[in-house]
């Protein structure tokens, strides 16, 4: 399966929108990226598609039956909990969605940093 990839402008649109939130890191994953808090994702970028993670199923569904939305995840499994938002959207539009899913992620306790093989 080939993982579909990011435009320059998609990284960076990411990137800033991220930016916005203390706290927030961006690691590269797969050729694509993912956002973290407390080491949990709360976002990620693949190909032109922001997906973000809702763990409140009604503001999911909510989201999924907006025009444009579509899974999120490689192929034909997309993530049960995230929500696929094309960059094309506006950007405050997109800043909201990942202000829901940065502060629902924040509430998961912190993830323990892997330990490097050695």
């Amino acid at each position: 399966m080939r993982m579909p990839r990011p435009t320059d402008s998609d990284k960076e649109l990411f990137r800033d929108l991220v930016g916005d939130f203390a706290g927030a890191s961006v690691k590269p994953m797969f050729a694509n990226l993912g956002a973290f808090v407390n080491g949990n994702m709360f976002a990620g970028l693949l190909g032109d598609v922001i997906g973000v993670k809702l763990l409140d199923e009604e503001i999911r569904e909510e989201l999924r039956n907006a025009p444009g939305t579509v899974g999120f995840g490689p192929g034909e499994q997309p993530l049960r909990e995230y929500v696929g938002l094309p960059t094309s959207w506006p950007r405050d539009e997109l800043s909201d969605w990942l202000g829901v899913a940065f502060a629902q992620t924040s509430e998961l306790p912190p993830k323990d940093p892997r330990k490097k093989k050695s």
